[in-house]
């Protein structure tokens, strides 16, 4: 019996250990206190974003996270803490979290794992604040775009009066 329950903690450990190492935003938060509807609305939120957001045992977090050389992380695992996986846009997990807190205060962010860099909750909420990737992306295309449309403009308008001097 100790020996099943052994395995079924090791694979856990492995499983965690996978998340932490393909993760590129890993965010901790402190959601004791939220009832059921809003644990679900934030899983939804997060669901839709394409976050992991999970449980899971502190002990083997921790495991997980010494496997792996990330340091500092024991520190922010006391409590009933969250985990939010984030595997494409950095900002996402952080972003949501914040968001969501501000209207339920009873959630807290604690910490983060950026890009295996370890973030402070104060980081995190920074983090939070820069927009996502696909906004960033149309605010860049969007400034490229007003200087060509300008030229494309201004060569109509040479054409035009080109075409108006012949006539």
């Amino acid at each position: 019996m100790q020996n099943k329950n052994r395995q079924i903690k090791e694979a856990k450990v492995a499983e965690i250990r996978e998340k932490l190492e393909k993760a590129q935003a890993v965010i901790l938060s402190d959601y004791q206190g939220l009832t059921v509807e809003e644990d679900t609305q934030l899983r939804k939120n997060l669901r839709e974003a394409g976050i992991e957001y999970k449980v899971y045992k502190n002990t083997l977090v921790a495991l997980a996270a010494k496997e792996l050389g990330l340091e500092g992380l024991d520190e922010y695992l006391a409590g009933p803490v969250s985990i939010a996986f984030g595997y494409e846009d950095v900002t996402a997990p952080a972003r949501i979290l914040n968001d969501f807190a501000k209207t339920h205060k009873k959630l807290e962010l604690k910490a983060g794992v950026v890009q295996k860099e370890m973030y402070s909750a104060d980081m995190v909420k920074q983090l939070a604040s820069i927009p996502s990737r696909e906004v960033l992306i149309a605010k860049f295309l969007g400034s490229i775009k007003s200087p060509l449309s300008s030229f494309a403009y201004m060569l109509n308008a040479v054409k035009e009066q080109k075409e108006a001097e012949q006539q």
